[in-house]
């Protein structure tokens, strides 16, 4: 009786220790899921929950569309300064800035067909910029809430930065449509494309500056280079 009874506890004993491997398992997928966002290229994003909304708490860095084709890389100035189709590049060339600041894309990047954004993510158009810094008591005050704090990357007087939203911005500073697609502004202002279109030849886009508790939405010329941050889709 003894031995027939060991026979019916051990298989028994070991069916729930996998059972208990399996639910770990999926328990831990599913966390990373809610948590965790990959690129084509297999680049991590972390997000966070401002609002009602869903954020990346990093700029984009991937170098191919959601479908998988390349984005072209345009180092030379000109090049890029006379673009009218997509395209990324660093500041100033050097892969080592997109490590902390993402990549530089041009409007047209954004607007493509085969979307720059990770499936069930999308670039904020100008309407749900303007529902972040509501939430965050108006585009006079937002900016203090939004830019992170410290000058470990923005430099001069950063004093009013305290990030209290966690959406950790960061001044990864443009490439100019004009002088020949020169590299401006790093460490001292952080660009975001909006989806939304102002005219032919402008787009929509948000900025946080190095000094000051303000974040504006401007427009901007859509052959300049700014950071994306992506945003859940609904």
């Amino acid at each position: 009786m003894k031995t027939k009874t060991k026979f019916l506890i051990y298989p028994a004993l070991i069916m729930g220790v996998i059972l208990m491997l399996t639910f770990s398992c999926k328990k831990d997928d599913n966390s990373n899921d809610d948590n965790i966002v990959k690129d084509r290229d297999g680049n991590i994003y972390h997000t966070i929950k401002i609002g009602t909304q869903t954020w990346m708490l990093e700029n984009l860095k991937t170098t191919k569309y959601s479908n998988g084709d390349p984005i072209p890389n345009v180092i030379d100035s000109l090049a890029w300064a006379n673009l009218i189709t997509g395209a990324y590049c660093n500041f100033n060339n050097d892969e080592n800035n997109s490590v902390i600041y993402g990549r530089l894309y041009n409007w047209y990047s954004v607007n493509d067909s085969r979307k720059l954004a990770p499936v069930g993510w999308h670039v904020p158009n100008d309407s749900e910029w303007r529902t972040l810094t509501d939430y965050l008591g108006g585009e006079e005050h937002a900016g203090s809430k939004l830019k992170e704090a410290g000058n470990a990357h923005w430099f001069d007087d950063n004093s009013d930065a305290t990030n209290e939203s966690g959406f950790t911005g960061l001044p990864g500073g443009q490439r100019s449509y004009n002088y020949n697609g020169q590299f401006w502004d790093l460490n001292y202002f952080g660009y975001w494309w909006s989806s939304q279109e102002n005219s032919p030849s402008t787009s929509f886009s948000f900025i946080l500056y190095t000094s000051g508790e303000a974040a504006h939405q401007s427009t901007l010329k859509k052959a300049s280079g700014f950071s994306v941050r992506c945003l859940k889709d609904n």
